[in-house]
């Protein structure tokens, strides 16, 4: 029987992953809007909380571990397995940035890139665990990177004052699912996804995961097939609403960013300030929203052109 993802079971994940991973700060963003900023996690995003979790909490074999991934998570399994000593293989799509595989690359791991999504790459990941005896490490369709993910959450929860809601984007639902599962009955949680990968939206529609189209400018971190599942249960209990934002959406609200704030985020870690900045999701007066901006790793870009 799956053991419970929840927030006891979040609480003591946190124990565990808290000696290897930032408490990451907020920036109060104007109005009763708070920024959490992820993007300052370890690797660049959010992942690396699933990372530790999945390496510290599982047996790691003697092959190490694997993992497919846009980009971030796998940057965050190379980390971790770098920090704890194991050997990492990592499969990205060629859709992946620039700024990810030399990330990935930066931090020791065996990098293979090819395929064209991630798709592509979590079936070639499959093959090589099946090969070589190595630990899978799913970017989101996996307790552990649940658990981890869900300790965002718990920040927000210590570090906004009175926070009513609290905002994420949704690729393969991993982020959303985590947070939702923490703050279950103490927040409303809404989800984020760009109108080129609407995974949640779609598997809500059908009452049960499906495929979804995959493109757009944030594919590369958002941009998984279906939606989680393990997350999508969590997803109908406890997820308030899911907003779709435009690529224009995702790119003015980088340029806000960049212009009030001097964050330089990725556009899936941008995707969930869009929703509150092109005005998708309208809080209401005095509602105190909390934004997870969950990653920054992407090439400079001039945000003022």
């Amino acid at each position: 029987m799956q053991e419970p993802i929840d927030r006891d079971a979040i609480i003591q994940c946190l124990k565990h992953i808290r000696p290897h991973v930032r408490r990451t700060p907020v920036l109060a963003a104007g109005g009763d809007v708070t920024l959490k900023l992820e993007f300052m996690q370890h690797a660049g995003s959010f992942k690396a909380r699933g990372a530790f979790t999945n390496l510290l909490l599982r047996e790691v074999p003697k092959a190490g571990v694997v993992a497919a991934s846009g980009g971030n998570h796998g940057a965050a399994v190379a980390f971790a397995a770098q920090r704890l000593g194991k050997p990492a293989k990592i499969f990205v799509p060629q859709i992946s940035s620039p700024a990810k595989v030399e990330r990935i690359r930066s931090y020791g791991a065996d990098l293979v890139v090819g395929g064209a999504a991630y798709a592509d790459a979590l079936a070639a990941s499959e093959a090589w665990a099946e090969s070589s005896g190595a630990m899978r490490v799913h970017a989101y369709d996996q307790r552990e990177t649940l658990l981890g993910a869900g300790t965002v959450g718990l920040e927000v929860e210590e570090q906004v004052e009175g926070a009513e809601t609290v905002i994420a984007a949704v690729g393969g639902g991993g982020l959303l699912g985590g947070i939702a599962a923490a703050v279950a009955g103490r927040m409303r949680v809404i989800g984020v996804e760009p109108e080129g990968c609407p995974t949640l939206t779609h598997a809500l529609a059908a009452g049960r995961p499906v495929d979804a189209p995959v493109g757009g400018i944030a594919a590369d971190s958002l941009g998984a097939k279906r939606i989680g599942d393990l997350m999508f249960p969590i997803a109908r209990r406890h997820v308030a609403q899911v907003v779709l934002v435009s690529d224009e959406d995702i790119r003015a609200a980088q340029r806000a960013l960049w212009a009030q704030f001097r964050i330089v985020a990725e556009p899936g870690g941008a995707a969930a300030f869009a929703a509150v900045h092109a005005g998708r999701y309208k809080p209401h007066p005095g509602e105190r929203v909390a934004v997870v901006v969950s990653g920054a790793n992407t090439t400079a870009v001039n945000f003022e052109a």
